[in-house]
């Protein structure tokens, strides 16, 4: 057994070390230290060996096993020195080429101008509340006080589901069903998509995007709607603007106005952008009608409210000076870069 030992020792190790890769090793590794090797059947015939020998003889296998396990050990270090350097030569870095920068997109027009509404209302202890984009007839016309005979219900300025459903026109039928639930007051604009059969070009298209919003409560006015337009404008476009309040008309609301403010580009004296006038329109808004809340069962003898509506996109293209709509949806990276 000494001397098979002594054989099995030598020839192992000349086989370490001239293992040329990590798998090479480990076949040799399990064909002599595995739980079928060499080594470990020898070790299970120590039973057969005479006491006396049993001594030296446990001493000379674990010499053995010591002299193999150092070879492999040895040899696993010098193949893996071997192969990083082999690795270091094939993935050579050329430290002189540029960098590659990691392309971060951002937020888009829309979404800051939105962002920075919704910032401005919400301060002022307003909800924001979103609703269904393909609506009812009921809740985008009927419960407005536009009746069936309306020109906005013609089927030339409104897509139709079916006579019955249709793609909103404003996000004003999510105030309606604000009202529905009965808890007053209320305080929330309403953001979202709407829809219309409008020709594309420089200041219309069939999807755009309407901020509404709604307040309703004991001795609401006039002179409520007037002081939260002027805090969001001044907000948005800064202290020094002034609103004008012209008279308007829509059915939901009762007086109505459309709201100018003084050009915030040339202060007031005319240019370019407002087109010498010095005014800019931003809004429409008004005193809830009383039908409207009747409809929506607020008794009217104790609650008022006013609503007002923003068009988003135009919000986008006053703050930022865009002259053409279409520029915010055809998604050329060259114009959104610079938002």
């Amino acid at each position: 057994m000494k001397e098979r030992l002594k054989e099995l020792t030598e020839s192992t190790v000349g086989k370490i070390k001239a293992a040329v890769d990590a798998a090479a090793l480990n076949e040799i590794r399990v064909a002599i230290l595995g739980k079928k090797g060499e080594l470990t059947a020898i070790l299970k015939g120590m039973k057969d060996v005479p006491p006396e020998e049993k001594p030296e003889m446990g001493r000379i296998v674990n010499e053995a096993r010591e002299a193999i396990e150092t070879a492999l050990k040895t040899a696993g270090d010098r193949i893996k020195n071997i192969e990083l350097e082999k690795r270091l030569k094939e993935e050579v870095i050329d430290v002189t080429l540029p960098g590659k920068k990691n392309k971060k997109g951002h937020r888009h027009p829309n979404r800051i101008a939105l962002e920075e509404v919704e910032k401005i209302f919400i301060g002022m202890g307003y909800e924001v509340v979103h609703g269904p984009e393909v609506e009812y007839d009921y809740y985008n016309f009927e419960a407005l006080n536009i009746p069936a005979d309306h020109p906005a219900k013609d089927e030339q300025d409104t897509f139709y589901i079916n006579d019955k459903i249709v793609l909103r026109t404003q996000t004003s039928p999510v105030q309606v069903r604000v009202m529905e639930k009965g808890k007053i007051p209320i305080r929330m604009i309403a953001p979202g998509r709407v829809f219309r059969a409008d020709e594309v070009d420089a200041t219309h298209s069939p999807c755009f995007h309407q901020i509404e919003g709604m307040v309703i409560d004991e001795g609401i006015t006039f002179a409520d709607l007037k002081g939260t337009l002027e805090v969001f404008a001044k907000k948005l476009f800064g202290e020094n603007v002034a609103l004008k309040f012209r008279p308007h008309h829509f059915p939901f609301t009762e007086p109505s106005a459309e709201v100018d403010v003084t050009c915030f580009k040339c202060g007031g004296k005319g240019c370019r952008m407002c087109k010498g006038e010095g005014w800019i329109e931003i809004l429409g808004c008004g005193m809830i009608h009383p039908k409207v809340l009747e409809r929506c069962n607020v008794d009217t003898s104790k609650y008022s409210g006013f609503a007002f509506g923003i068009g988003l996109e135009r919000i986008a293209l006053l703050k930022y000076e865009i002259d053409d709509m279409r520029l915010l949806y055809e998604n050329d990276v060259r114009f959104l870069g610079q938002f």
